[in-house]
Protein backbone atom coordinates (compact mmCIF):
# COMPACT_ATOMS: atom_id res chain seq x y z
CA UNK A 1 0.00 0.00 0.00
CA UNK A 2 1.30 3.44 -0.90
CA UNK A 3 2.04 5.75 1.98
CA UNK A 4 -0.48 8.31 3.15
CA UNK A 5 0.62 11.73 2.00
CA UNK A 6 -1.71 14.11 3.82
CA UNK A 7 -4.69 14.28 6.20
CA UNK A 8 -7.02 17.27 6.37
CA UNK A 9 -9.81 17.31 8.94
CA UNK A 10 -13.01 18.78 7.52
CA UNK A 11 -14.65 21.09 10.00
CA UNK A 12 -17.24 22.32 7.48
CA UNK A 13 -19.12 20.50 4.76
CA UNK A 14 -17.62 21.14 1.34
CA UNK A 15 -19.74 21.14 -1.80
CA UNK A 16 -18.68 19.21 -4.89
CA UNK A 17 -19.90 19.11 -8.45
CA UNK A 18 -22.65 16.65 -9.32
CA UNK A 19 -24.15 15.36 -12.58
CA UNK A 20 -27.86 14.97 -11.81
CA UNK A 21 -29.19 17.44 -10.89
CA UNK A 22 -27.26 19.70 -13.23
CA UNK A 23 -27.94 23.02 -11.42
CA UNK A 24 -26.78 22.73 -7.83
CA UNK A 25 -27.51 26.03 -6.08
CA UNK A 26 -31.21 26.64 -6.79
CA UNK A 27 -34.35 24.82 -7.90
CA UNK A 28 -34.77 24.54 -11.69
CA UNK A 29 -38.00 22.92 -12.89
CA UNK A 30 -39.54 22.51 -16.36
CA UNK A 31 -36.19 22.65 -18.19
CA UNK A 32 -36.37 23.73 -21.83
CA UNK A 33 -33.04 23.30 -23.60
CA UNK A 34 -32.16 25.01 -26.88
CA UNK A 35 -28.96 25.14 -28.95
CA UNK A 36 -27.84 28.66 -29.82
CA UNK A 37 -24.36 29.68 -31.01
CA UNK A 38 -22.94 26.15 -30.49
CA UNK A 39 -23.97 26.13 -26.82
CA UNK A 40 -26.88 24.58 -24.98
CA UNK A 41 -29.03 27.20 -23.26
CA UNK A 42 -31.36 26.09 -20.50
CA UNK A 43 -34.57 28.01 -19.79
CA UNK A 44 -36.19 26.48 -16.67
CA UNK A 45 -38.80 27.76 -14.29
CA UNK A 46 -37.55 28.67 -10.82
CA UNK A 47 -39.22 27.06 -7.82
CA UNK A 48 -38.83 29.02 -4.59
CA UNK A 49 -40.17 28.51 -1.04
CA UNK A 50 -43.53 30.25 -0.84
CA UNK A 51 -43.40 33.60 0.98
CA UNK A 52 -45.85 34.45 3.74
CA UNK A 53 -49.35 34.89 2.44
CA UNK A 54 -48.89 32.43 -0.42
CA UNK A 55 -50.10 28.84 -0.47
CA UNK A 56 -47.33 26.87 1.20
CA UNK A 57 -47.96 23.48 -0.44
CA UNK A 58 -48.08 24.61 -4.07
CA UNK A 59 -45.82 25.76 -6.90
CA UNK A 60 -44.29 29.19 -6.39
CA UNK A 61 -42.26 30.93 -9.11
CA UNK A 62 -41.43 34.63 -9.40
CA UNK A 63 -38.71 34.88 -12.09
CA UNK A 64 -36.66 33.11 -14.75
CA UNK A 65 -32.93 32.48 -15.05
CA UNK A 66 -31.05 31.29 -18.13
CA UNK A 67 -28.05 28.93 -18.01
CA UNK A 68 -25.57 27.83 -20.70
CA UNK A 69 -23.07 25.03 -21.18
CA UNK A 70 -20.72 23.71 -23.85
CA UNK A 71 -20.21 20.28 -22.26
CA UNK A 72 -23.52 19.60 -20.41
CA UNK A 73 -21.52 19.34 -17.17
CA UNK A 74 -20.41 22.88 -16.34
CA UNK A 75 -23.27 25.40 -16.37
CA UNK A 76 -23.09 29.20 -16.28
CA UNK A 77 -25.95 31.09 -14.63
CA UNK A 78 -26.55 34.29 -16.60
CA UNK A 79 -28.91 35.55 -13.93
CA UNK A 80 -32.53 36.64 -13.94
CA UNK A 81 -33.91 37.45 -17.38
CA UNK A 82 -37.51 38.25 -16.38
CA UNK A 83 -39.32 38.85 -13.07
CA UNK A 84 -43.04 38.92 -12.33
CA UNK A 85 -42.98 42.62 -11.39
CA UNK A 86 -41.62 43.45 -14.87
CA UNK A 87 -44.48 41.86 -16.83
CA UNK A 88 -46.80 44.72 -17.91
CA UNK A 89 -49.88 42.52 -18.25
CA UNK A 90 -49.19 40.14 -15.34
CA UNK A 91 -49.87 40.12 -11.62
CA UNK A 92 -46.77 41.46 -9.88
CA UNK A 93 -47.37 39.08 -6.97
CA UNK A 94 -48.86 36.12 -8.86
CA UNK A 95 -45.90 33.74 -8.33
CA UNK A 96 -47.16 31.92 -11.44
CA UNK A 97 -44.27 32.08 -13.89
CA UNK A 98 -44.41 28.42 -14.89
CA UNK A 99 -42.72 26.45 -17.70
CA UNK A 100 -41.20 28.68 -20.46
CA UNK A 101 -39.55 28.27 -23.87
CA UNK A 102 -37.23 30.30 -26.07
CA UNK A 103 -36.54 30.20 -29.83
CA UNK A 104 -34.41 32.17 -32.24
CA UNK A 105 -35.65 33.70 -35.49
CA UNK A 106 -34.19 36.33 -37.79
CA UNK A 107 -31.50 37.35 -35.31
CA UNK A 108 -33.81 37.76 -32.32
CA UNK A 109 -34.67 35.56 -29.36
CA UNK A 110 -38.30 35.09 -28.37
CA UNK A 111 -38.95 33.95 -24.80
CA UNK A 112 -42.46 32.55 -24.18
CA UNK A 113 -43.77 32.28 -20.64
CA UNK A 114 -47.06 31.88 -18.74
CA UNK A 115 -48.26 34.13 -15.95
CA UNK A 116 -51.40 35.05 -14.08
CA UNK A 117 -52.95 38.07 -15.83
CA UNK A 118 -53.40 41.31 -13.94
CA UNK A 119 -57.06 41.67 -12.92
CA UNK A 120 -58.06 38.35 -14.51
CA UNK A 121 -58.31 34.64 -13.85
CA UNK A 122 -56.37 31.62 -15.03
CA UNK A 123 -53.20 31.95 -17.08
CA UNK A 124 -52.07 33.75 -20.20
CA UNK A 125 -48.89 33.50 -22.27
CA UNK A 126 -46.55 36.37 -23.02
CA UNK A 127 -43.45 37.00 -25.10
CA UNK A 128 -40.22 38.79 -24.21
CA UNK A 129 -37.68 39.63 -26.91
CA UNK A 130 -33.88 39.95 -26.81
CA UNK A 131 -30.89 40.40 -29.10
CA UNK A 132 -28.93 37.68 -27.28
CA UNK A 133 -29.98 34.42 -25.59
CA UNK A 134 -28.64 35.70 -22.27
CA UNK A 135 -30.82 38.81 -22.55
CA UNK A 136 -31.71 41.45 -21.63
CA UNK A 137 -35.31 40.55 -22.53
CA UNK A 138 -38.03 43.14 -23.05
CA UNK A 139 -41.57 41.84 -22.43
CA UNK A 140 -44.36 42.71 -24.84
CA UNK A 141 -47.02 44.96 -23.32
CA UNK A 142 -49.83 42.47 -23.94
CA UNK A 143 -50.12 38.69 -23.71
CA UNK A 144 -50.81 36.63 -26.83
CA UNK A 145 -54.46 37.05 -27.74
CA UNK A 146 -56.39 33.79 -27.94
CA UNK A 147 -54.00 31.83 -25.71
CA UNK A 148 -55.27 30.88 -22.26
CA UNK A 149 -53.12 28.31 -20.53
CA UNK A 150 -49.62 27.37 -19.48
CA UNK A 151 -46.42 25.67 -20.70
CA UNK A 152 -45.82 27.35 -24.08
CA UNK A 153 -43.56 25.69 -26.64
CA UNK A 154 -42.61 26.87 -30.14
CA UNK A 155 -41.52 24.76 -33.12
CA UNK A 156 -39.94 26.54 -36.08
CA UNK A 157 -40.32 24.38 -39.18
CA UNK A 158 -37.85 24.00 -42.02
CA UNK A 159 -39.75 26.59 -44.08
CA UNK A 160 -39.55 29.15 -41.28
CA UNK A 161 -43.17 28.80 -40.18
CA UNK A 162 -43.50 28.91 -36.37
CA UNK A 163 -46.07 26.99 -34.33
CA UNK A 164 -47.07 27.64 -30.73
CA UNK A 165 -48.27 24.83 -28.45
CA UNK A 166 -49.62 25.14 -24.92
CA UNK A 167 -51.71 23.28 -22.35
CA UNK A 168 -55.14 24.50 -21.34
CA UNK A 169 -58.16 22.20 -21.36
CA UNK A 170 -55.96 19.70 -23.16
CA UNK A 171 -53.10 20.54 -25.51
CA UNK A 172 -53.64 23.16 -28.20
CA UNK A 173 -51.55 24.53 -31.03
CA UNK A 174 -51.60 27.16 -33.73
CA UNK A 175 -49.38 28.88 -36.25
CA UNK A 176 -47.78 32.17 -35.28
CA UNK A 177 -47.60 35.25 -37.47
CA UNK A 178 -44.24 36.41 -38.78
CA UNK A 179 -43.94 38.79 -35.80
CA UNK A 180 -43.85 35.72 -33.47
CA UNK A 181 -46.20 37.47 -31.03
CA UNK A 182 -49.65 36.72 -32.50
CA UNK A 183 -51.57 33.66 -33.66
CA UNK A 184 -52.13 33.60 -37.41
CA UNK A 185 -55.37 31.59 -37.71
CA UNK A 186 -56.46 30.78 -34.16
CA UNK A 187 -55.73 27.44 -32.51
CA UNK A 188 -56.68 23.76 -32.69
CA UNK A 189 -57.10 21.03 -30.11
CA UNK A 190 -54.36 18.46 -30.72
CA UNK A 191 -56.12 15.23 -31.78
CA UNK A 192 -55.03 11.63 -31.36
CA UNK A 193 -53.54 11.96 -27.87
CA UNK A 194 -54.39 9.46 -25.09
CA UNK A 195 -57.08 10.04 -22.51
CA UNK A 196 -56.01 11.35 -19.13
CA UNK A 197 -54.39 14.49 -17.79
CA UNK A 198 -51.82 16.05 -20.14
CA UNK A 199 -49.76 19.25 -19.97
CA UNK A 200 -46.33 20.67 -20.82
CA UNK A 201 -46.15 20.07 -24.59
CA UNK A 202 -42.76 20.07 -26.27
CA UNK A 203 -42.69 19.70 -30.07
CA UNK A 204 -39.74 19.01 -32.34
CA UNK A 205 -38.96 17.65 -35.80
CA UNK A 206 -36.57 14.86 -36.69
CA UNK A 207 -35.98 13.20 -40.08
CA UNK A 208 -39.12 14.73 -41.51
CA UNK A 209 -41.37 13.54 -38.67
CA UNK A 210 -43.07 15.77 -36.10
CA UNK A 211 -43.04 14.80 -32.43
CA UNK A 212 -45.38 16.10 -29.75
CA UNK A 213 -44.16 15.11 -26.31
CA UNK A 214 -45.96 15.80 -23.04
CA UNK A 215 -46.35 14.84 -19.36
CA UNK A 216 -49.23 12.37 -19.10
CA UNK A 217 -50.93 10.72 -16.13
CA UNK A 218 -51.79 7.06 -16.56
CA UNK A 219 -54.88 6.12 -14.58
CA UNK A 220 -53.21 3.20 -12.85
CA UNK A 221 -50.49 5.34 -11.26
CA UNK A 222 -51.70 8.90 -10.71
CA UNK A 223 -48.38 10.71 -11.29
CA UNK A 224 -46.87 11.98 -14.52
CA UNK A 225 -44.99 10.03 -17.15
CA UNK A 226 -43.37 11.62 -20.19
CA UNK A 227 -45.19 10.43 -23.31
CA UNK A 228 -45.19 11.23 -27.04
CA UNK A 229 -47.04 11.12 -30.33
CA UNK A 230 -45.91 11.49 -33.95
CA UNK A 231 -47.37 13.07 -37.07
CA UNK A 232 -46.62 14.08 -40.65
CA UNK A 233 -47.98 17.56 -39.92
CA UNK A 234 -46.97 20.11 -37.25
CA UNK A 235 -50.58 20.38 -35.99
CA UNK A 236 -51.49 16.72 -36.29
CA UNK A 237 -53.53 14.64 -36.26
CA UNK A 238 -51.20 12.76 -33.96
CA UNK A 239 -50.58 9.04 -33.47
CA UNK A 240 -49.82 8.16 -29.87
CA UNK A 241 -46.64 6.09 -29.55
CA UNK A 242 -46.04 5.52 -25.86
CA UNK A 243 -43.77 6.44 -22.97
CA UNK A 244 -40.45 8.27 -23.04
CA UNK A 245 -39.94 8.12 -19.27
CA UNK A 246 -41.97 6.30 -16.62
CA UNK A 247 -43.30 7.82 -13.41
CA UNK A 248 -40.79 8.90 -10.76
CA UNK A 249 -40.14 6.05 -8.35
CA UNK A 250 -40.51 8.41 -5.36
CA UNK A 251 -43.97 9.58 -6.55
CA UNK A 252 -42.90 13.12 -7.35
CA UNK A 253 -46.14 14.21 -8.98
CA UNK A 254 -44.82 16.19 -11.95
CA UNK A 255 -42.29 15.76 -14.69
CA UNK A 256 -41.57 18.28 -17.45
CA UNK A 257 -39.05 18.12 -20.21
CA UNK A 258 -37.48 19.02 -23.54
CA UNK A 259 -35.50 17.07 -26.14
CA UNK A 260 -32.55 18.56 -28.01
CA UNK A 261 -29.84 17.39 -30.39
CA UNK A 262 -26.33 18.60 -29.57
CA UNK A 263 -23.04 17.55 -31.15
CA UNK A 264 -24.65 14.55 -32.81
CA UNK A 265 -26.41 13.18 -29.70
CA UNK A 266 -30.00 13.56 -28.50
CA UNK A 267 -30.70 14.44 -24.87
CA UNK A 268 -33.76 14.51 -22.64
CA UNK A 269 -33.93 17.30 -20.07
CA UNK A 270 -36.42 16.64 -17.27
CA UNK A 271 -36.96 17.39 -13.59
CA UNK A 272 -37.20 15.55 -10.30
CA UNK A 273 -37.30 16.70 -6.65
CA UNK A 274 -33.73 15.58 -5.84
CA UNK A 275 -33.02 18.42 -3.42
CA UNK A 276 -36.49 18.40 -1.86
CA UNK A 277 -37.56 14.80 -1.24
CA UNK A 278 -40.29 15.84 1.18
CA UNK A 279 -41.82 18.51 -1.08
CA UNK A 280 -42.37 17.73 -4.75
CA UNK A 281 -43.08 21.34 -5.68
CA UNK A 282 -39.35 22.12 -5.53
CA UNK A 283 -37.76 20.44 -8.53
CA UNK A 284 -34.33 20.22 -10.17
CA UNK A 285 -33.25 19.78 -13.80
CA UNK A 286 -31.57 16.56 -14.97
CA UNK A 287 -30.31 15.12 -18.29
CA UNK A 288 -30.22 11.67 -19.90
CA UNK A 289 -29.23 10.47 -23.37
CA UNK A 290 -32.02 9.57 -25.83
CA UNK A 291 -31.97 6.89 -28.53
CA UNK A 292 -34.33 6.45 -31.47
CA UNK A 293 -35.36 3.25 -33.22
CA UNK A 294 -35.07 2.83 -36.99
CA UNK A 295 -38.76 3.71 -37.42
CA UNK A 296 -38.30 6.99 -35.52
CA UNK A 297 -39.90 5.84 -32.28
CA UNK A 298 -38.17 6.79 -29.02
CA UNK A 299 -36.58 4.21 -26.73
CA UNK A 300 -37.71 4.53 -23.12
CA UNK A 301 -35.27 6.56 -21.03
CA UNK A 302 -34.30 5.48 -17.51
CA UNK A 303 -33.48 8.03 -14.81
CA UNK A 304 -29.93 7.94 -13.46
CA UNK A 305 -27.87 9.72 -10.85
CA UNK A 306 -24.88 9.96 -13.19
CA UNK A 307 -26.57 11.82 -16.00
CA UNK A 308 -24.37 12.69 -19.00
CA UNK A 309 -21.10 14.34 -19.95
CA UNK A 310 -17.42 13.69 -19.31
CA UNK A 311 -16.08 14.35 -15.83
CA UNK A 312 -12.54 15.67 -15.69
CA UNK A 313 -10.35 13.61 -13.35
CA UNK A 314 -8.95 16.85 -11.96
CA UNK A 315 -12.43 18.00 -10.83
CA UNK A 316 -14.14 16.79 -7.68
CA UNK A 317 -15.76 13.55 -8.82
CA UNK A 318 -18.92 13.31 -6.74
CA UNK A 319 -19.14 9.53 -6.68
CA UNK A 320 -22.55 9.49 -4.97
CA UNK A 321 -23.82 10.30 -8.50
CA UNK A 322 -22.70 6.82 -9.53
CA UNK A 323 -23.55 4.97 -12.74
CA UNK A 324 -24.15 1.63 -11.01
CA UNK A 325 -23.62 0.03 -7.61
CA UNK A 326 -23.67 -3.32 -5.85
CA UNK A 327 -25.28 -4.35 -2.60
CA UNK A 328 -24.60 -2.32 0.52
CA UNK A 329 -24.33 1.11 -1.16
CA UNK A 330 -26.57 3.97 0.00
CA UNK A 331 -26.60 7.76 -0.35
CA UNK A 332 -27.70 10.51 2.03
CA UNK A 333 -27.49 14.28 2.27
CA UNK A 334 -24.31 15.84 3.60
CA UNK A 335 -26.49 18.35 5.47
CA UNK A 336 -30.23 17.70 5.71
CA UNK A 337 -30.82 21.37 6.59
CA UNK A 338 -29.06 22.56 3.42
CA UNK A 339 -29.66 19.96 0.73
CA UNK A 340 -27.76 21.95 -1.90
CA UNK A 341 -24.62 20.71 -0.11
CA UNK A 342 -25.28 17.46 -1.96
CA UNK A 343 -24.85 13.84 -0.96
CA UNK A 344 -22.28 11.26 0.01
CA UNK A 345 -22.17 7.52 -0.57
CA UNK A 346 -21.74 4.87 2.12
CA UNK A 347 -20.29 1.44 1.32
CA UNK A 348 -21.57 -0.71 4.15
CA UNK A 349 -19.33 -3.76 4.11
CA UNK A 350 -16.39 -5.53 2.54
CA UNK A 351 -17.07 -6.02 -1.15
CA UNK A 352 -19.56 -3.15 -1.51
CA UNK A 353 -18.79 -1.24 -4.70
CA UNK A 354 -19.93 1.61 -6.93
CA UNK A 355 -18.96 2.58 -10.46
CA UNK A 356 -18.69 6.07 -11.95
CA UNK A 357 -18.34 6.21 -15.73
CA UNK A 358 -16.64 8.51 -18.25
CA UNK A 359 -13.79 10.11 -16.30
CA UNK A 360 -11.30 11.94 -18.51
CA UNK A 361 -7.60 11.50 -17.67
CA UNK A 362 -6.34 12.59 -21.09
CA UNK A 363 -4.62 15.78 -19.90
CA UNK A 364 -2.84 14.18 -16.91
CA UNK A 365 0.59 12.51 -16.96
CA UNK A 366 1.35 12.44 -13.22
CA UNK A 367 -0.36 13.22 -9.96
CA UNK A 368 -1.94 11.86 -6.79
CA UNK A 369 -5.44 11.28 -5.49
CA UNK A 370 -7.41 12.98 -2.73
CA UNK A 371 -10.72 11.83 -1.30
CA UNK A 372 -13.09 13.06 1.37
CA UNK A 373 -14.04 10.06 3.52
CA UNK A 374 -15.41 9.10 6.92
CA UNK A 375 -15.41 5.89 9.00
CA UNK A 376 -15.94 4.65 12.54
CA UNK A 377 -13.26 1.95 12.43
CA UNK A 378 -9.98 1.34 10.65
CA UNK A 379 -10.76 0.43 7.04
CA UNK A 380 -9.82 1.20 3.47
CA UNK A 381 -11.17 1.35 -0.03
CA UNK A 382 -9.60 0.69 -3.40
CA UNK A 383 -10.04 2.55 -6.68
CA UNK A 384 -9.96 0.52 -9.89
CA UNK A 385 -9.97 1.28 -13.60
CA UNK A 386 -13.13 -0.06 -15.20
CA UNK A 387 -14.79 -2.77 -13.10
CA UNK A 388 -14.22 -3.62 -9.45
CA UNK A 389 -11.80 -6.32 -10.67
CA UNK A 390 -9.95 -3.90 -12.94
CA UNK A 391 -6.45 -2.47 -12.68
CA UNK A 392 -5.71 -0.97 -9.25
CA UNK A 393 -5.33 2.82 -9.30
CA UNK A 394 -4.96 3.56 -5.57
CA UNK A 395 -5.65 2.34 -2.04
CA UNK A 396 -7.08 4.79 0.49
CA UNK A 397 -6.91 3.75 4.12
CA UNK A 398 -8.20 5.55 7.19
CA UNK A 399 -6.85 4.91 10.68
CA UNK A 400 -9.41 6.44 13.00
CA UNK A 401 -7.01 6.77 15.95
CA UNK A 402 -3.72 8.59 15.54
CA UNK A 403 -1.34 10.11 18.07
CA UNK A 404 -2.87 13.52 17.43
CA UNK A 405 -6.51 12.90 16.41
CA UNK A 406 -9.54 10.74 17.06
CA UNK A 407 -11.06 10.59 13.58
CA UNK A 408 -14.02 8.32 14.34
CA UNK A 409 -17.10 9.65 12.54
CA UNK A 410 -15.27 12.74 11.24
CA UNK A 411 -14.92 13.76 7.61
CA UNK A 412 -11.27 13.91 6.56
CA UNK A 413 -9.52 14.51 3.26
CA UNK A 414 -6.92 11.82 2.61
CA UNK A 415 -4.25 12.27 -0.01
CA UNK A 416 -2.44 9.24 -1.47
CA UNK A 417 0.06 8.46 -4.17
CA UNK A 418 -1.25 6.54 -7.17
CA UNK A 419 -0.40 2.95 -7.98
CA UNK A 420 -1.35 3.54 -11.61
CA UNK A 421 -2.41 6.55 -13.70
CA UNK A 422 -5.21 5.77 -16.20
CA UNK A 423 -5.01 7.07 -19.75
CA UNK A 424 -7.77 8.64 -21.79
CA UNK A 425 -11.40 8.27 -20.70
CA UNK A 426 -12.32 5.41 -18.43
CA UNK A 427 -14.76 4.29 -15.74
CA UNK A 428 -13.77 4.20 -12.07
CA UNK A 429 -14.90 1.62 -9.53
CA UNK A 430 -14.59 2.14 -5.78
CA UNK A 431 -14.59 -0.91 -3.52
CA UNK A 432 -14.87 -1.20 0.26
CA UNK A 433 -12.17 -3.55 1.56
CA UNK A 434 -13.14 -3.66 5.23
CA UNK A 435 -15.53 -1.98 7.65
CA UNK A 436 -18.17 0.56 6.58
CA UNK A 437 -16.81 3.68 4.95
CA UNK A 438 -18.41 6.82 3.49
CA UNK A 439 -17.02 8.87 0.59
CA UNK A 440 -18.13 12.29 -0.60
CA UNK A 441 -15.77 12.92 -3.50
CA UNK A 442 -12.40 12.03 -5.01
CA UNK A 443 -10.07 14.10 -7.16
CA UNK A 444 -6.84 13.65 -9.08
CA UNK A 445 -4.36 16.41 -8.26
CA UNK A 446 -1.50 17.41 -10.57
CA UNK A 447 0.12 19.95 -8.26
CA UNK A 448 3.37 19.08 -6.45
CA UNK A 449 2.89 16.47 -3.74
CA UNK A 450 2.16 17.94 -0.27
Amino acid sequence: MKRLLCITICLLSMGAGAQNPIIRDQFTADPTARVFNNKVYLFPSHDIPAPAGQRQDWFCMEDYHVFSSENLTDWTDHGVILSQENVPWGKPDGYSMWAPDCVAKDGKYYFYYPNAPRGGRGFAVGVAIAEHPEGPYTPEKESIRGVMGIDPCVLIDDDGAAYLYWSGMGIRGGRLKENMTELKDGSLQMEGLPEGFKEGPFAFKRDGRYYLTFPWVRKENGTETLAYAMSDSPLGPWQFKGIIMAEHDNRCWTNHHSLVQYKGEWYLFYHRNHYSPGMDKRRSACIEKVSFNADGTIQEVKQTLRGVGLTQATSKIEVDRYSSAGDGVSIEFNDSTDTFQGWHATLANKGSWLRYNDVDFSSISAGYVSAKIKANANTYLTIHEGSAEGKLIAKLAINVETQRYDLRGKWVILTYALDEMPRGTTDLSIVCEGAEISIDWMQIKTAPLP
